[in-house]
């Protein structure tokens, strides 16, 4: 029998119950909405079995081995088992949770330290490691690589994250923006906008699209340009502690804002920011009611403007469009309705996407870490995303957008793929 992990390593981890163990009736559930299980049909790929598995490590009977951990970082953690489970236990979340164990009792790669300690702690040095992409780009190099045909003599996995880089902004938009964007016409609200890491980098023009949009219906924006990445990326690989350093950073700035609403255009980020109070900080002697205040005033930009008097476009669009639902905004948040309703607002044909909640494989690195898994979850969504005929696949996540303009590239689309902000901007307009 393995050693029993140490009690450090469990301290702080919400660990399934022994009545939440014998409460898995192994419907199999689970099963029919896990896009891991589904794409490789192995028993160990689905969310009981990490549940089961969890247990047995917990327990001491399985040690903490490297298939262990394969499993747990398999998980796209797209939330779908947490979802479904007529029980109410929650799969996606104990991965998780195993991540940050297993973060703590195995020695971690040097680089991770310094990617998520010091890379995504450092908005600066974010934006400078773009250089060499925009360069790239700017300079003609890509063109010139693709004409020469080079990229095709690379291995699939690197060929598809070249490929996979959209065309970037000259400069990120924190160094854009005014702080305060002021209403068009009379002031209604004052928003505070929390911009995510991909959003300011290399999808600036969705979230300029979300402040014209806010200002046209008479919001105030106020765009702090101290804020962090939120945590998401640690959260994701068990880096726990920083997380949370990064949530009272954030804090500390937003709270300043005397906003009336904290609004997001990242999937992700809003998920993120609504969960400080649930999970990170909620035994925080100092940040626990700050955390609470902070989260209860998030919202998705859609969601967001479904509250407000929305101004009728005068000029609205005659598109045919469909969307992806990005796993955090639909489950993380239960927010799918919004933005179709923003898209029906803008003037375009709306054609439903089928299994348009079913998550795309990006999971933010699965094209990194478990490349031929997210390819195939990828080439089921595009089968989908064809049968539509739409000109235009929306979302409202950045880990979405790039995956789905890589699978229109692989299926050979001619499709773009733009957030549900953007076209109602462009109506506006």
């Amino acid at each position: 029998m393995a050693e029993t992990p140490t009690r450090n390593i469990w301290q702080g981890v919400q660990v399934p119950s022994e009545e939440q163990y014998r409460a898995c009736m192994r419907c199999g559930l689970c099963l029919s909405v896990c896009p891991t299980y589904r794409e490789t049909w192995r028993e160990t790929d689905s969310p009981r079995a990490r549940l089961m598995l969890l247990r047995k490590v917990i327990e001491g009977e399985l040690e903490i081995s490297r298939g262990f951990t394969d499993g747990m970082y398999r998980c796209l953690d797209c939330l779908a088992c947490n979802t479904i489970c007529p029980v109410g236990i929650k799969p996606g979340d104990l991965v998780l949770a195993a991540r940050y164990v297993i973060h703590q009792a195995k020695p971690q790669p040097w680089i991770k330290p310094l990617i998520f300690g010091g890379y995504f702690t450092n908005p600066a040095l974010m934006e400078i490691s773009v250089l060499p992409m925009l360069l790239y780009q700017r300079l003609g190099i890509q063109r010139a690589v693709s004409a020469l045909g080079i990229t095709g003599h690379l291995p699939a996995q690197l060929r598809d994250m070249e490929r996979m880089l959209p065309p970037l902004p000259g400069r990120s938009l924190r160094h854009c923006l005014p702080e305060v964007t002021r209403a068009h016409g009379e002031r209604k609200y004052r928003v505070g906008l929390f911009v995510g890491c991909f959003q300011n980098m290399i999808f600036a023009d969705a979230s300029a699209a979300t402040v014209r949009v806010l200002a046209h219906n008479g919001c105030e924006v106020v765009t702090p340009k101290n804020v962090k990445c939120c945590g998401m990326p640690h959260l994701g690989y068990g880096d726990v502690a920083t997380a949370r350093a990064l949530a009272r950073h954030n804090i500390d700035v937003l709270e300043k804002l005397d906003a009336d609403v904290i609004v997001t255009d990242c999937a992700t980020c809003g998920s993120t920011l609504k969960g400080y109070s649930a999970h990170l900080l909620a035994e925080d002697a100092e940040y626990g009611a700050r955390a609470r205040a902070l989260s209860a005033k998030v919202k998705d930009i859609s969601e967001f403007l479904s509250t407000i008097s929305l101004r009728e476009p005068q000029q609205p669009l005659k598109v045919r469009v469909t969307y992806h639902d990005p796993c955090h905004l639909r489950r993380g948040q239960n927010v799918w309705r919004e933005p179709r309703q923003l898209l029906q607002l803008a003037g375009a044909e709306l054609v439903e996407l089928r299994e348009a909640d079913w998550c795309c494989g990006s999971a933010g690195t699965q094209v990194i870490t478990h490349y031929e898994d997210s390819m195939q979850i990828l080439a089921r969504k595009m089968q989908n995303v064809a049968e539509t005929d739409a000109a235009i696949i929306t979302t409202g996540c950045p880990g979405c957008q790039l995956q789905l303009g890589l699978g229109a590239q692989r299926a050979g689309l001619k499709i773009t793929v733009k957030h549900p902000i953007q076209l109602l901007d462009r109506a506006y307009q």
